[in-house]
């Protein structure tokens, strides 16, 4: 698996990161989580580069698993290894997470197979390289497991709650609750994947344990996450979160399988779109092929344990096939659904599937055809790898690359950000480019900066007298991103324009005094009132009780968890002896 996970890397070890859709978000997260650790803060909430160092509540939002992850290997490897080495990490548990699931079914070389084949498969190398979406990526790693434990049957013979809490319970929790922190689309496609497998083994096996256990490890995964979705969900009032969905790009309507659009900002994202779903029916054509070679070899008439699995392998593909179509509009309205954007996300659920009955369709009885099947299979991955760097692969622009970036940022200019995480209300593409940390102006709604050209944010610059006067947190570049002090002399009554985004768990102080009802800005930006003479201005970041409320409700859940595993242990234990 690991070898089969450099090969497919190999292109990134020749011509550095691919810098796909995602690349810059992703990157810049990891350095503004590793600068907070720096200063103290091991969970940050706020993400100070983006908006041209305005910042954003990204990190509320954005589930911490990858973003964490990545800037521990950027301290530990440097920033120009770590995209490659957390490509290579995710591909090569990829591999073995769908070689665990093969071994259900399959002989270990088939299994092996199998694994190599979901490595390299079109929808795993595409959001590798031309994605580079680093979050999403996870769910070739997750979803293996998420099947493996939701279908394994140790005890067909115990009783309901026996076979329920068969030493598969706590891993389906950790494996739901790792979705979740890993990419919140990703976390409503586990949900829902799981509650289908579960509902289809209880009837195909005629027995509640399978829902029972799947029941039990939704609760204990989600309440061990709580810190993370809880806030999430309650805070989506704070910011502009219907641009996730409702912005066209982002919208499941125009994301349907080779749909073409009149609309010219949908010009790219049809191009981008027609590729994906070649992809996505290619994978889902080889994976139902595969299935009725399969059933010609008898595999869905063996054992009743045996049909479960594969009846499961099948129908995964006939299902996402079907989600990848506007007849399936009805089913967008369920809960959280819109939140997917893509409907070809859902591939991600078809990576194992189709590469476990692709092994076991090709896969032969004799050692030396085996031998042959092998060297074929790995002259196929070898092209694979090869088209992907070809057709995938995206080359940097300069001001992409990973130092450019990391120059860009140590520099404090900052980068765009993410619509969806604005204040209601307010537009980021008014936020000037090289603001000061905080601009003297006597009215609140002074405009800052000149237009920018084609759309392009304002630029502002001294020169322009937009600011009466500019002055800068204490520490410079190096302030603590959640809590930020200035001394400032005002030569005159009017309102501090900070370089900062408005959100309500920023606690604002000017000489001791909290700041309430502070003017709203057009660009979000935080205007304090302040009066001539000398200003001591704090602005330090709060918890909600919303948070605090999650945090007791994530220990209960690991509480719980932890309950639920020593009680498996101390059963299977009873159980062997």
């Amino acid at each position: 698996m690991l070898a089969a996970a450099a090969l497919a890397v190999a292109p990134e070890l020749i011509r550095g990161s691919s810098c796909g859709h995602d690349f810059d978000v992703h990157l810049v997260s990891w350095l503004d989580c590793a600068n907070a650790w720096r200063h103290g803060i091991l969970y940050p909430h706020w993400t100070p580069s983006p908006n041209y160092a305005a910042g954003e509540p990204r990190f509320v939002f954005y589930p911490p698993l990858t973003w964490m992850a990545g800037a521990a290997l950027g301290l530990v490897l440097g920033w120009q290894l770590a995209p490659i080495v957390f490509t290579f990490l995710v591909l090569g548990a990829t591999g073995l997470a769908t070689r665990a699931l093969a071994l259900t079914v399959l002989e270990e070389g088939a299994a092996t197979l199998a694994g190599c084949a979901s490595i390299f498969s079109g929808f795993t190398l595409f959001t590798a390289y031309e994605r580079t979406a680093f979050p999403e990526f996870m769910g070739g790693v997750w979803l293996p497991l998420l099947l493996l434990f939701a279908l394994r049957e140790r005890r067909p013979t115990e009783g309901v709650l026996s076979r329920a809490l068969d030493g598969s319970a706590f891993p389906l929790a950790v494996v739901l609750g790792a979705s979740w922190l890993s990419n919140a689309p990703l976390g409503v496609i586990a949900s829902y994947l799981l509650a289908a497998v579960a509902l289809v083994a209880a009837l195909l096996r005629r027995s509640w344990a399978p829902v029972i256990r799947a029941v039990l490890a939704s609760v204990l995964g989600l309440g061990a996450t709580a810190f993370y979705w809880i806030p999430a969900k309650l805070e989506q009032r704070w910011v502009d979160i219907r641009q996730a969905t409702e912005d066209p790009g982002y919208n499941f309507e125009n994301n349907w399988a080779f749909a073409r659009h009149l609309d010219p900002r949908l010009l790219l994202h049809d191009v981008v779109l027609n590729q994906v779903s070649w992809i996505s029916v290619t994978m889902i054509a080889v994976a139902l092929a595969s299935a009725i070679v399969c059933r010609r070899r008898g595999v869905f008439a063996g054992r009743a344990e045996s049909r479960v699995w594969w009846m499961v392998f099948a129908g995964i593909p006939l299902v996402v096939l079907f989600v990848l179509f506007p007849v399936s509009r009805p089913l967008w309205s369920l809960p959280e659904w819109k939140f997917l954007q893509y409907p070809w996300r859902w591939m991600e659920a078809v990576e194992a599937p189709m590469a476990i009955l692709l092994a076991r369709a090709v896969w032969p009885a004799g050692k030396i055809a085996k031998r042959i099947v092998a060297g074929v299979c790995a002259a196929a991955f070898l092209g694979a790898t090869v088209y992907a760097s070809m057709n995938y692969f995206q080359a940097c622009w300069t001001e992409d690359t990973v130092a450019s970036v990391v120059a860009s940022y140590r520099a404090g200019a900052g980068f765009e950000g993410m619509n969806e995480y604005e204040p209601p209300n307010s537009e980021l593409e008014g936020i000037a480019t090289g603001l000061p940390d905080a601009c003297l102006v006597s009215d609140a709604k002074t405009v800052l900066g000149k237009p920018g050209e084609d759309g392009a944010n304002p630029a502002w610059g001294a020169q322009d007298g937009s600011c009466i006067a500019a002055f800068s947190w204490r520490g410079g570049q190096d302030t603590n991103p959640e809590h930020r002090t200035m001394s400032a002399t005002a030569g005159q009554s009017g309102f501090l324009v900070l370089r900062l985004l408005s959100y309500p768990s920023w606690d604002v102080r000017v000489n001791g005094k909290r700041a309430t009802s502070l003017p709203r800005r057009a660009d979000g930006l935080i205007a304090v009132p302040v009066e001539r003479g000398p200003v001591q201005l704090t602005v330090d970041w709060t918890t909600p009780d919303d948070v605090w409320i999650s945090r007791w409700l994530s220990l209960a859940g690991l509480i719980a968890l932890l309950a639920v595993a020593l009680l498996e242990r101390g059963d299977e234990r009873t159980q062997l002896s």
